[in-house]
C-alpha cells in the first residue's frame, strides 16, 4: 500500500536529515495517513479510504460525494480503488 492520500493526492516527500555538523542523509517525510470508514449515502454502503488529515477536513467541508468526484476527476483515485465494505 503506497503512502498516498486518496482525496488530496499528497505523497511522502523526500528530504535530508541535517546533523549538527551539517552532514546530510536522506529521509522521508511521511503523511499523517490513516484508514477511515465512511458511510456513502449515494451508494448506500460503507467504504474505506486511505486519507490524510487534510483530506478528512476536505470531506467535512465539501461532503463525501463531492470530495470523491473531485478526487476522481483530478486523477488522485478511481472508483475501482475505493474499497466497498458490505
Amino acid at each position: 500500500m503506497s503512502k498516498i492520500c486518496q482525496i488530496t493526492g499528497k505523497k511522502a516527500m523526500i528530504g535530508n536529515n541535517v546533523s549538527h555538523s551539517k552532514r546530510r542523509t536522506k529521509r522521508t517525510f511521511d503523511l499523517n495517513l490513516f484508514n477511515k470508514k465512511f458511510y456513502y449515502v449515494e451508494q448506500d454502503c460503507w467504504i474505506s479510504l486511505s486519507i490524510c488529515a487534510n483530506g478528512l477536513r476536505i470531506i467535512n467541508k465539501k461532503g463525501l460525494d463531492a470530495a470523491l468526484t473531485e478526487a476522481v476527476a483530478k486523477g488522485f483515485c478511481d472508483w475501482k480503488s475505493i474499497k466497498v465494505i458490505g
